[in-house]
């Protein structure tokens, strides 16, 4: 007889999901409501493979996969959770799980998953390490998804990693997270931003330098590549970093020693880079403005951080998450944004990204004077900035409004309804605008005389002929 898939979960909706999908697809399974229920079955009735949620009442999830990767370091383990912080992530790859699946899943997604696990036959034992540092990274967002798994997978190596990225998207947490969960994690974390130090002292802070070895220099100083020693140096902004030192960093890469300035006797350099930067860096080598040999040491492997506008899904929890520890932090009581704020804020580019949005929540906490915060409470460069866009703001809210009322009373057709509503509501002020002129109006709408004539009709629109 075939062994089962595991499948563990304290929600009883989750199971009858994955069940009805496995016995579809004709995979053995075994159903349990909880780790340890689960872990009495061993060791005579091993599985051939786990399926579990991540949190549930008794052991979690991470605990039964820190239970199977010591004594069945083969056994492929898929781990769920509808939490989306980073650490769930990085804890499950850690703890040595073959895949993180967020919830909700889609059905076809997660079988594929199964079945990709049932045909691996060897797994890297590794063991969990649950961290319980703050989730300064969160996202349900599918890119951010992808960024977690790529974290998650990275932290046990010493690769060097390129991070890309705009102002304020996190590439500084990300770099962080790699080194929290790394086996350097008990040695130190150094970063510098390259383009905030001026030219002339950017080499000895990187290098440090010798006594005398330039006017003022009085002792002898470390630079951030030995105080990094044995942990990470995380390199922002590499892409505004001037040409000659450049040609030093390529040369601590390829051989792995540094000089300081003034000195004479190399320095072993035992650290892990990451780099970041907002630029193009392929259309910076290719202007000659970034070395091709240094890139390429750089690109070993490279993360793509997505701006919040590819997020916008993100932005409710993010602004929640600040405004909590914003108030943590004040020692005041939690603002809240109302439905129409958050419409608003998801509504917006924010250029400035995540760090931005954490500005505008620690802005909030101290100036707003009531518990709810509405769209009129928000700082006024942001009222006048996004001014243009306004109304379009005000529409979709209008619209998520009307939707969710009429899902909550079950009304049939809802697409179909509030397209009609839509359209009508197009033309009738497409022909006010044009006195009734139907040629000019569809023109303006962009869509045929025709068209528009017959959905004038099926919709009962009464308007004037050409």
């Amino acid at each position: 007889m075939t062994k089962p898939v595991w499948i563990i979960d304290d929600d009883r909706s989750i199971r009858w999901v994955l069940e009805k999908a496995l016995a579809r697809e004709e995979i053995e399974y075994k159903s349990f409501a909880s780790a340890d229920e689960a872990l009495e079955e061993l060791p005579g009735n091993l599985p051939q493979m786990v399926i579990s949620d991540i949190r549930m009442p008794g052991s979690s999830g991470l605990e039964l996969l820190q239970k199977l990767r010591n004594d069945y370091p083969n056994l492929p383990v898929i781990i769920m959770t509808a939490y989306s912080d980073l650490e769930s992530a990085v804890s499950a790859f850690q703890g040595g799980a073959f895949e993180y699946l967020p919830k909700p899943f889609d059905v076809n997604h997660a079988v594929e998953l199964i079945r990709r696990a049932l045909e691996q036959s060897q797994r890297k034992n590794t063991h969990a390490e649950d961290a319980q540092a703050a989730p300064d990274i969160l996202g349900h967002a599918p890119a951010m998804q992808e960024v977690f798994r790529a974290i998650g997978r990275l932290a046990q190596s010493n690769a060097t990693v390129l991070i890309n990225g705009e102002s304020g998207t996190g590439k500084e947490l990300v770099a962080q997270a790699l080194h929290r969960h790394s086996p350097r994690a008990d040695k130190p974390f150094v970063a510098i931003n390259t383009a905030a130090i001026p030219k002339d002292l950017l080499e000895s802070e990187l290098f440090g330098h010798e006594r005398g070895a330039f006017t003022g220099a009085t002792t002898t100083r470390h630079g951030r590549f030995e105080q990094a020693e044995g942990g990470t140096l995380f390199l922002d902004e590499i892409g505004d970093m001037p040409a000659e030192l450049q040609t030093r960093l390529l040369r601590v890469l390829s051989d792995g020693n540094f000089y300081r300035v003034g000195g004479h006797q190399p320095i072993k350099a035992n650290v892990r880079i990451i780099a970041a930067t907002h630029q193009n860096l392929d259309e910076r080598v290719k202007q000659g403005l970034f070395r091709e040999d240094l890139f390429h040491r750089l690109n070993v492997i490279r993360l793509r951080l997505p701006p919040l506008r590819e997020r916008r899904e993100d932005i409710p929890l993010l602004a929640k998450y600040f405004l909590q520890k914003s108030a943590k932090e004040l020692g005041v009581e939690q603002k809240t944004l109302s439905e129409a704020a958050l419409n608003y804020l998801s509504a917006q580019d924010i250029p400035g990204n995540v760090r931005q949005l954490e500005n505008l929540c620690h802005w909030l906490t101290v100036m707003t004077p009531t518990r709810v915060v509405e769209i009129a409470d928000l700082p006024s460069e942001w009222r006048d900035t996004h001014a243009s866009s306004t109304l379009n703001q005000d529409w979709r809210a209008a619209l998520a409004q009307q939707v969710a009322l009429a899902l909550q009373r079950n009304e049939p057709n809802i697409l179909d309804n509030l397209t009609k509503q839509f359209e009508s509501t197009l033309i009738t002020q497409a022909l006010q605008h044009t006195g009734g002129r139907r040629i000019e109006a569809s023109t303006l709408l962009g869509m045929g005389r025709n068209t528009l004539t017959r959905k004038i009709q099926e919709l009962g629109l009464d308007g004037e002929n050409d």
